[in-house]
C-alpha cells in the first residue's frame, strides 16, 4: 500500500496503542481555587506531533479543568474533595478558531456556570496555542523554511486537535465524555465523531457544522452573500453609519490622519480600505452590532471649541480611540493560526468527501500497535489559493465587496486574504508559509462521511438562521448526513450565541440528546 498524506487521520496510530506503549505523558499542577470557590487544575500532556508516527517529535497540549465549588463535599480538604468530585462526567470544550486558546475565567458565569452543575470541564488549549507548544512568528521560522514549517503546521488541522483529545481523555481514565464545540470547535466535535465516535457519549455543536464536501469557494459565496444582508440590516438600523464609514474610507485612502503622512495603527501597522472591512466581524453578533456603531460614533476627532462656545464640527482625522478597535479587530498577534490555518480548515480531497464509508481505523486490522496500514494517497485534490480572495476579485456580483470597484465597499466576515500576512507584524515572519499553505493540494479528510452517516453518538447542534461565519444552508445540509443528529435552528441568536445566552442554548442542547450524561 501507498503512504498516506502528512496528517492524514487515516493513518493514525490507535490512540489505546499509543498509550500503552508509554510515549504520551501527563502530568497536573496542584489544585486551586477562583473567587466562586470553583477548583481549577491545570494539566500538561506530551502527545506525537505526527500521530502517524508516535514515536517520533512530541508536542506538549496544556487543559484546565473546572470543578464548580457546589458539587457535596467540594470545599473539604483537596484529597476528599477530589475524591468526591471523581463521580462527576466530563466535558471536553473545543473552542472556536482556528487559533483559539481556551478561555480563562476568574469566576465561572454563562455556558460554563451551568455545565459545571453536571459536568467537571476540560478547557482545551488546542495545539499551538495558548499553554501548549506554541506556533507563532517567533517558533515557526525555527522549524526551518516555509515548507518544513507548511510540513509542520498539517498537523495542527481538526483530526490531529481531536487525536490529541481522545489520548487525553485515556490518560485522564476518563469514561467517553461530552464533547462540546463552539464554531470550529464545532468543526472539531464532526472530526471526533469521525475518527473517534467510541470516545464520546455525547456531542454538542453551536454556530459550527462544517460542509462535508466541495472547495471552500462555496463557504465563501455562501458567506459572502450572509454579510451582504448584515450590512444592509446593520446600515437599516445605523443609516447615517453609512456616511460616517464612507469619510472612513475616504480619510484612508487620503492617507493621512491629521498632519501623519500615513493612517496607521498603534503597532505602525497601515490602515488600508481591506483592514478597515474587516471591522464587519463586530457583524458576526447581537450586541456586536451596537458596537460597532459607538466605534464608528468616535471615529473621526471633533475641531477644538473656542471660548465659551460648543461646536459639533469634526476633522478628517481618525480618533485613537477608532484605531484602537480597529487594530483589535485585525490584529492575529494573539491568534497567529487564525490566519495562517484558516482556508485549510476547509481543505479536503475531493476524492474522499465523495467516497463510500471508510473503515475507521479503531476498528481496521493492524500488525503494529504503533505502525496503523496505510491508505492509498488521495490525488484527487486542490488548493484552497485564497478562496475568499479568488471569488472577491473574479465574480461581477460582488464588485460591492471589493475596494478595487467600489469606492466605498461593504464590510467583510470571516474573510482571509493573501495582503494580511503582509501588512501585519504578527503574521509578516510566516507570510511565505502561509502561502505555502494556500497552494498546498496533499491534503488528507478531514471527515469520515461514511461514519457521519452511520453514527450513532447521540448529537444535537444549535444552527443560527442567520449566522454570517457558518452558513444556515450548508450547516443543514451538513445535518442531514449525520445520522440521528439534533437541529435546533434559531433566529434569536448569531454566531457569538453561547455568549449571549449559553445556559439556555446548553440546556437545549442536552435536552434533544436525552438531557443525561
Amino acid at each position: 500500500m501507498m503512504v498516506g498524506v502528512p496528517g492524514d487521520p487515516r493513518t493514525f496510530a490507535r490512540p489505546a496503542e499509543v498509550i500503552a506503549s508509554g510515549v504520551c505523558t501527563h502530568s497536573a499542577g496542584p489544585s486551586s481555587r477562583l473567587l466562586d470557590g470553583t477548583r481549577i487544575t491545570d494539566h500538561w500532556f506530551e502527545v506525537p506531533l505526527d500521530h502517524a508516527r508516535p514515536e517520533g517529535a512530541r508536542i506538549r497540549v496544556y487543559a484546565r479543568e473546572y470543578v464548580s465549588g457546589t458539587h457535596p463535599d467540594s470545599t473539604a480538604p483537596e484529597d476528599t474533595a477530589a475524591d468526591a468530585e471523581d463521580g462527576l462526567p466530563w466535558l471536553l470544550f473545543l473552542q472556536g478558531g482556528p487559533g483559539g486558546k481556551g478561555v480563562r475565567q476568574a469566576q465561572l458565569g454563562g455556558w460554563m456556570k451551568e455545565a459545571s452543575q453536571r459536568f467537571r470541564i476540560l478547557m482545551l488549549d488546542q495545539r499551538g496555542t495558548g499553554l501548549s507548544t506554541p506556533a507563532n512568528r517567533n517558533t515557526l521560522p525555527l522549524i526551518g523554511t516555509p515548507e518544513e514549517q507548511a510540513d509542520y503546521l498539517v498537523h495542527f488541522r481538526a483530526p490531529s486537535i481531536v487525536q490529541d483529545a481522545e489520548l487525553i481523555r485515556l490518560m485522564l481514565g476518563a469514561e467517553p465524555w461530552t464533547v462540546f464545540g463552539q464554531s470550529f470547535g464545532g468543526f472539531c466535535a464532526l472530526s471526533y465523531l469521525s475518527w473517534h465516535p467510541e470516545g464520546m457519549s455525547r456531542a454538542l455543536i453551536t454556530g459550527g457544522l462544517a460542509p462535508l464536501d466541495g472547495p471552500a469557494d462555496r463557504v465563501y459565496r455562501a458567506t459572502y452573500q450572509r454579510m451582504r444582508a448584515r450590512n444592509e440590516e446593520y446600515f437599516g438600523r445605523f443609516p447615517a453609519d453609512r456616511q460616517i464609514l464612507g469619510r472612513v474610507y475616504d480619510a484612508v485612502r487620503a492617507g493621512k490622519t491629521g498632519a501623519a503622512p500615513s493612517v496607521v495603527l498603534p503597532d505602525g501597522s497601515p490602515v488600508t480600505v481591506g483592514r478597515v472591512q474587516v471591522l464587519g466581524m463586530f457583524l458576526g453578533g447581537n450586541t456586536r452590532m451596537d458596537q460597532l456603531h459607538y466605534l464608528l460614533q468616535e471615529a473621526f476627532e471633533q475641531e477644538p471649541a473656542a471660548a465659551g462656545t460648543f461646536t459639533e464640527a469634526v476633522t478628517n482625522s481618525l480618533t485613537d480611540t477608532f484605531l484602537h478597535g480597529l487594530y483589535q479587530q485585525v490584529s492575529r498577534a494573539t491568534n497567529p493560526l487564525y490566519l495562517v490555518m484558516h482556508e485549510s480548515i476547509y481543505a479536503q480531497p475531493v476524492q474522499v468527501s465523495r467516497a463510500q464509508p471508510v473503515t475507521p481505523p479503531s476498528t481496521s486490522p493492524s500488525t503494529s500497535p504503533l505502525t496503523p496500514p496505510l491508505t492509498p494517497p488521495v490525488v484527487d485534490a486542490a488548493d484552497t489559493a485564497w478562496a475568499a480572495q479568488r471569488l472577491l476579485r473574479s465574480s461581477p456580483d460582488l464588485a460591492d465587496f471589493d475596494p478595487a470597484r467600489t469606492a466605498h465597499p461593504l464590510l467583510t466576515g470571516e474573510m482571509v486574504f493573501d495582503w494580511y500576512a503582509d501588512l501585519d507584524p504578527a503574521l509578516r515572519p510566516l507570510q511565505a508559509v502561509t502561502e505555502e499553505l494556500a497552494r498546498r493540494t496533499d491534503w488528507g479528510p478531514l471527515y469520515d462521511p461514511g461514519v457521519l452517516a452511520a453514527n450513532t453518538v447521540p448529537t444535537a447542534a444549535a444552527v443560527y438562521t442567520h449566522d454570517v461565519y457558518v452558513d444556515r444552508d450548508l450547516s443543514l445540509e451538513t445535518a442531514s448526513r449525520v445520522r440521528g443528529l439534533h437541529v435546533w435552528e434559531t433566529d434569536e441568536f448569531h454566531h457569538d450565541g453561547i455568549g449571549d445566552d449559553g445556559p439556555a442554548i446548553l440546556r437545549r442542547l442536552l435536552s434533544l440528546t436525552d438531557g443525561s450524561p
